[in-house]
């Protein structure tokens, strides 16, 4: 039985499940508002840290009496409904580990993920459960949860019947509790497998990015989807573990959409990507004295313009703070509440995290060299390993350390300014993709001989990804064809928006494809 003696600092007895949700449920708090969910009609379902618990401990429940055994994955393939905090922290009490992804995904995707990962279960909803309905991959699952669809757990009426788990299971800081996926450079997503302690590692940010303050009554409201590790942290395990209320909406966005939000549900922190920042500055007049409750604003998954940083400043006479981690180790480096923020940096290493810069003897560099980001084994919110993935594992670990790829220098001050990645990933409107992700689906086109995608920067802040193809003789070049192929196979996030052919691609002396001078093949750069 999980005992609660134990403080969540120790890192002994920790269960994420537990530090979110039950332990609140034993104090005046269990009857505050924790979630919020609001639809595209905006009619809006408070749930209190009660009612969620409740809603939790009947997932764990009904997953152990659906034959999960602890470590069992169960996949949540959900939009921002309170189905996925219920199943999430669910999945998470009863020793099982949840499994969030992308709503986006194809039917070939989501199978490779549900293989990969040795799913034994699946959260999902009727719309999004429809696509797969019959598929082979479906067959090795123990449960199926969906909204009524028939040959499935119907999860109203589940969660209505069956009580809930008396317990928690036991668990340490170094148990697994959560598994996402993240773009991988082999061209398949890799699988990241996350401890009980992952909360440790968050818990810098709470005044080091948020601002939280021990008695304030915070609401906030984040533009992302629960699936993202960005969202899963910012909006749901952080807020709740610090007993706050969290506004989630689900529907068609624009900026005005966001604004009225943020008014009618007195939210006083937004945190989204720095696209819905200009978004708002663009396309709407809204200012401190429309939106006299917001007080903080917070970003990350693409770089923050100056642009846009200064336009808010002058709006709302405060800043947006910049925040910057990995699906490896979640936002361990930002821009802290009350420092000056420096053009181009993206701030400090928070404090408590054991992240440095490092030459290539592992050997930390002075203020204003080159280093490679390096985060210790020991920093508690550094994930546990790749999962099912020996190579991955041997190539970033290196004497215990994690090697990140994020090059990077220092000031005197410990301000970072960011060089870039060496692994290619393309970040594009929030989005990290792999560009081998999309060159792997495009292959199988019966008309392409080599395809590389790349990303198209069109300027400060708009980066496109874009595809060039080498075709096969005898083929004709047709750029929607191939969008539209594409877009059966591909999550839209993943899509290019441009394609370009040549007919032959830059190689090296050995027949390697030199991938850094496509763009200049194209006359794009």
């Amino acid at each position: 039985m999980y005992s609660e003696k134990n403080s969540i600092h120790a890192g002994e007895n920790v269960n994420i499940a537990y530090e979110c949700l039950a332990r609140h449920a034993k104090t005046p708090l269990a009857q505050k508002v924790a979630m919020v969910f609001v639809d595209d009609k905006l009619a809006h379902k408070d749930f209190t840290y009660a009612e969620l618990d409740d809603l939790s401990a009947r997932f764990a429940q009904s997953f152990k009496m659906r034959g999960l055994i602890p470590g069992d994955r169960v996949l949540l393939r959900l939009p921002n409904t309170y189905v996925f905090p219920a199943a999430f922290f669910g999945a998470i009490r009863g020793g099982f580990i949840p499994v969030p992804t992308s709503p986006m995904l194809t039917g070939p995707e989501f199978a490779y993920l549900c293989e990969n990962s040795g799913a034994a279960a699946l959260v999902t909803d009727t719309r999004l459960f429809q696509p797969l309905a019959g598929e082979e991959f479906l067959r090795s699952l123990k449960a199926i949860y969906a909204a009524g669809e028939d040959a499935t757990i119907a999860i109203d009426e589940e969660l209505k019947t069956i009580p809930p788990a008396a317990d928690i299971h036991p668990t340490r800081g170094a148990d697994p509790a959560y598994l996402v996926y993240t773009s991988g450079t082999t061209g398949y997503p890799k699988g990241v497998l996350h401890s009980q302690q992952a909360l440790l590692g968050r818990l810098p940010a709470a005044t080091n990015w948020f601002d939280f303050k021990p008695d304030s009554d915070d609401r906030i409201m984040h533009s992302g989807k629960f699936n993202w590790t960005y969202v899963l942290g910012t909006a749901m395990m952080d807020p709740l573990y610090h007993g706050k209320t969290v506004v989630v909406y689900e529907g068609e966005n624009s900026p005005e959409r966001w604004v009225q939000l943020i008014a009618a549900h007195r939210c006083n922190i937004f945190i989204g990507v720095p696209t819905i920042f200009r978004q708002i500055l663009q396309k709407t007049q809204v200012d401190k004295a429309s939106l006299p409750h917001l007080k903080h604003a917070m970003c990350a998954g693409e770089h923050l313009t100056d642009e846009v940083l200064a336009g808010w400043m002058t709006r709302f006479g405060f800043p947006i703070y910049e925040g910057l981690g990995m699906s490896e180790c979640s936002y361990y480096i930002s821009q802290r509440p009350g420092d000056k923020i420096k053009p181009n940096s993206a701030g400090k290493i928070q404090p408590g995290h054991r992240a440095h810069l490092l030459d290539e003897n592992l050997q930390p560099v002075k203020p204003g060299e080159e280093g490679m980001l390096c985060i210790h084994r020991s920093d508690p919110g550094l994930f546990l390993e790749y999962w099912r993935s020996e190579e991955a594992n041997a190539r970033q670990f290196k004497d215990g350390w994690f090697l990140t790829g994020d090059y990077a220098r220092a000031d005197e001050e410990g301000y970072l300014f960011f060089l870039g990645r060496r692994d290619e990933i393309i970040k594009s409107f929030g989005y990290r993709v792999s560009p081998f992700e999309i060159e792997r689906v495009y292959r199988d086109h019966a008309a392409i001989d080599d395809v590389v995608a790349f990303a198209e920067i069109l300027g400060p802040e708009k980066t496109l990804i874009a595809l060039c193809v080498q075709l096969k003789a005898g083929h004709t070049f047709e750029g929607d064809a191939l969008l539209a192929w594409g877009k059966e196979r591909m999550a839209s996030y993943k899509l290019p928006k441009k394609i370009y052919q040549l007919e032959k691609f830059p190689r090296s002396a050995n027949g390697k494809v030199l991938r850094s001078q496509i763009p200049r093949a194209l006359g794009v750069v």
